[in-house]
């Protein structure tokens, strides 16, 4: 395993508040580092891993897709060090395990790896899709082994047919906070909805793959990541003073994630919100605070962020910082904006506008789905966000990006569309400013 990392964190906002105004925002950044390289072994318990495939009947269609998902499984497991927890399900409209031959994890080496590729290999296509089995199943297999690391792959080709939403929402809300799931679509036929659920519920990521050749550079890259995470279950801690509201609390880079609804009180006055695991990275928060407002040259602690993780002895606060009100007469601190919060409120816009666009596409609402995706272009442009106007390109026409003023295009590639869709959630880190910028 890698070591733990140290954390740092930094809070960005504007103090200064106008007579009367309640609402504090602030951007908490949180870096990791000093992990060091990873070793080529882990501690036997320390870490489990669970690939979960798809082999209905539509991953035979066409016939590539069953092959790559079985060349990126088996590049998923060859990226697992020694000593990982490991195990391998097919899912269709119920859940097999294919590897290891009986309930529970096997402990990665040489031959369990050469094993559990033998039998990848031999996956057939056929049934239908229910991935809240596949969910529940992955579930009891992290829970045979008290593993701190415990991380999913979740691989799909199309819609969950065979199970109601009501059953998929009650599976996920019963394995929230027990793993790890990075959900992945191939092609075009699945829902983004339904994964991207499934990804910010278990704090992880969502992503297409366009195609099925893709795949394996895919799951390498998931499975090296969750190879490379060294501290698991973090949470961050909200204090607020007596009288304060939390309006919410959001990851903005590397990409949006509501966690208002995910808090665990922690009396008095504190709640903590999943972070999940962490390797050598940077993450950004939002968090809005509505404080009783004060008098002219009040000052008051608006709230106090500490990360938290869980020990042998107990939990441990590994970093901290304060998040500040103060109230004034002087219009030009008032009304400055802070960068950061800024950047980040423009973010969260522009995910939504392009999300409701694509709502409204669907549903046959032209007017709404241009306001909103035009509203979408104006602000990829504004921000710099070229990859994201890009994808805009292709679902629309655009006249002027400055002011937003677009066309639909009558007809979208499916992959485009979804493309799109499933990627809005990805941010764009805020640039800070160079001491000579300053």
């Amino acid at each position: 395993m890698t070591g733990a990392p140290d954390f740092a964190v930094e809070i960005y906002q504007n103090e200064y508040l106008s007579v009367g105004a309640t609402e504090v925002n602030a951007i908490i950044t949180v870096t990791t580092s000093g992990t060091g390289p990873a070793t080529a072994a882990t501690p036997p318990g320390s870490a489990a891993e669970v690939i979960i495939v798809d082999t209905s009947g539509s991953m035979h269609v066409p016939r590539t897709k069953l092959s790559s998902a079985k060349q990126a499984t088996a590049a998923a497991i060859d990226t697992l060090r020694d000593g990982v927890a490991f195990a391998v399900i097919a899912g269709t409209d119920d859940a097999r395990l294919v590897y290891p031959y009986r309930h529970g994890l096997e402990v990665a080496s040489a031959q369990t790896r050469a094993e559990a590729k033998q039998a990848v290999a031999k996956l057939s296509a056929n049934g239908g899709t229910a991935i809240g089995k596949w969910l529940r199943l992955a579930d009891s297999l992290f829970a045979t082994q008290q593993s701190s690391m415990r991380h999913a792959i979740l691989l799909t080709d199309g819609q969950n047919m065979h199970e109601t939403p009501r059953q998929l929402n009650r599976t996920i809300a019963e394995v929230t906070g027990h793993f790890v799931c990075d959900a992945r679509g191939v092609g075009t036929d699945w829902e983004v909805k339904e994964l991207r659920q499934i990804a910010d519920t278990l704090l992880g990521t969502v992503d297409i793959v366009a195609e099925p050749e893709g795949l394996e550079a895919d799951f390498r890259a998931m499975a090296a990541s969750a190879m490379n995470k060294a501290v698991a279950d973090v949470s961050l801690r909200l204090w607020t003073p007596q009288g304060a509201t939390v309006k919410f609390v959001k990851q903005v880079e590397p990409t949006l994630s509501d966690l208002t609804a995910r808090r665990t009180e922690v009396p008095p006055r504190s709640g903590d919100y999943p972070t999940g695991s962490w390797g050598t990275e940077t993450r950004d928060y939002h968090v809005c605070v509505q404080v009783p407002a004060a008098a002219t040259g009040e000052k008051m602690l608006a709230g106090r962020v500490s990360l938290v993780m869980p020990g042998p002895s107990g939990e441990t606060v590994v970093g901290k910082g304060n998040i500040l009100a103060v109230w004034t007469e002087d219009s030009a601190l008032s009304t400055r904006i802070n960068r950061e919060v800024a950047h980040y409120t423009g973010q969260a816009e522009l995910a939504d506008a392009i999300q409701e666009g694509l709502e409204a596409r669907k549903a046959g609402d032209v007017g709404t789905a241009t306001a909103k995706l035009g509203r979408a272009v104006q602000l990829a442009t504004e921000t710099g966000h070229s990859d994201t106007a890009k994808l805009l390109a292709k679902v629309v026409d655009v006249e002027d990006a400055k002011t937003g003023t677009v066309r639909l295009k009558r007809k979208v590639a499916a992959v485009d569309e979804m493309t799109l869709d499933t990627r809005s959630s990805k941010t764009m880190r805020v640039r800070r400013k160079t001491t000579e910028e300053s």
